[in-house]
């Protein structure tokens, strides 16, 4: 056990869990702009400009999320993920799945 003045060594899985979020963010934003790409390459409806709207929204939503996961982790001692974090990163992925199907039907 350490004493309680002295400084962990969290290693490096803040950093490797860093990374995952990066890798994660760069997918979610290609998934974004090929669901945009394809949304504006139709018609120009109505539907397809608010799809697109809807995905960018999605996606900012989640880089605001991932930042700042990504931001406490440079702590000496990061938190955990909050349930409120983890429930926003669920929802942001299912919409964009769920606008993604959308997209393809």
């Amino acid at each position: 056990m350490s004493a309680a003045g002295e400084v962990r060594d969290a290693g490096l899985q803040p950093e490797r869990t860093r990374l995952a979020w990066r890798r994660t963010t760069l997918a979610c934003s290609v998934v974004a702009v090929l669901a945009v790409r394809q949304a504006l390459r139709g018609t120009g409806s109505p539907t397809e400009v608010a799809g697109a709207a809807v995905t960018v929204l999605i996606w900012v939503a989640f880089l605001w999320v991932a930042h700042r996961r990504m931001r406490e982790l440079a702590a000496a001692r990061p938190r955990g993920l909050a349930p409120g974090a983890a429930l926003e990163v669920v929802a942001c992925t299912g919409a964009l799945a769920v606008l993604a199907v959308a997209v393809i039907l």
